[in-house]
C-alpha cells in the first residue's frame, strides 16, 4: 500500500543528519545528475541547473546528498510534465509551500534507499538563487566555510534525526552570510572584476 503524503513528510523529516568529510567526488556526482535530467526533462522548460549546499564547497564537510538548484520556466508546467516523470523514475515528491518561494522538491535515493540528491525546481525570480551568493562566498572564504562547519556539526550533535531543527539552527547564519555576499558581490560587480 502506498504511503500517504504526511507519512513521507513524516518520514523525510526524521531521517538522520550526518555530516561526513568533503567527498572530491561530489562534483562529478552532480554533473552526471545535472546531464540525466536535462536528457530527460523537456527542454523548454528547463533553464540553468546549478549544484548549491555545501557539497558544491570544496573543502567543506557536508550531509552526502547532493543539492541541484532547476531553474524552470514553469511551476505549473512543471507539476503537469515533469513531476510524473521523475516520480516514475523513483523520484519523492514533495511540493514546498512553506518557504516563501514555493518549488517542486525531489529527492533521489540508492538503491538501499539513502538520499543521494536533493533536487530543487524553482522559477527565475525565487529567492533560493540567492544561496549561490551563500555558496560563492564560502568557497573563497576559508574561514567562513570554517564556521559554517563548526555550526553544521554542533547542530548535527544536537538534531540527530531532526531535519527541521537542523536546518532552522542554519538559518541566522545562512541569512547573514548571504547578505554580506550580496553586498560584497554587488561591489565587486560593480567595479567590473567580478570573474565571468
Amino acid at each position: 500500500m502506498a504511503k500517504s503524503l504526511e507519512q513521507r513528510i513524516e518520514e523525510a523529516i526524521c531521517e538522520d543528519v550526518a555530516i561526513v568529510r568533503y567527498d572530491s567526488s561530489w562534483p562529478a556526482m552532480f554533473k552526471l545528475e545535472a546531464d540525466h535530467l536535462r536528457a530527460m526533462m523537456p527542454s523548454t522548460l528547463v533553464q540553468r541547473i546549478e549544484h548549491f549546499g555545501s557539497t558544491a564547497v570544496p573543502r567543506l564537510a557536508a550531509k552526502p546528498v547532493i543539492d541541484i538548484l532547476v531553474e524552470v520556466t514553469s511551476l505549473e508546467r512543471t507539476q503537469m510534465e515533469i513531476v510524473p516523470l521523475l516520480e516514475s523514475k523513483g523520484y519523492d515528491y514533495f511540493w514546498r509551500t512553506d518557504v516563501e518561494s514555493p518549488y517542486a522538491w525531489f529527492i533521489k535515493r540508492d538503491g538501499e534507499g539513502t538520499r543521494t540528491h536533493h533536487v530543487h525546481m524553482v522559477e527565475i525570480d525565487s529567492v533560493m538563487w540567492d544561496r549561490l551568493y551563500f555558496r560563492d562566498y564560502l568557497r573563497m572564504d576559508d574561514e567562513e566555510a570554517e564556521r559554517y562547519l563548526e555550526l553544521k556539526l554542533a547542530l548535527a550533535a544536537r538534531y540527530p534525526n531532526d531535519r527541521i531543527g537542523y536546518t532552522a539552527g542554519k538559518t541566522e547564519f545562512v541569512t547573514a552570510v548571504t547578505i554580506r555576499a550580496k553586498a560584497y558581490f554587488a561591489q565587486v560587480d560593480h567595479r567590473g572584476c567580478a570573474e565571468s
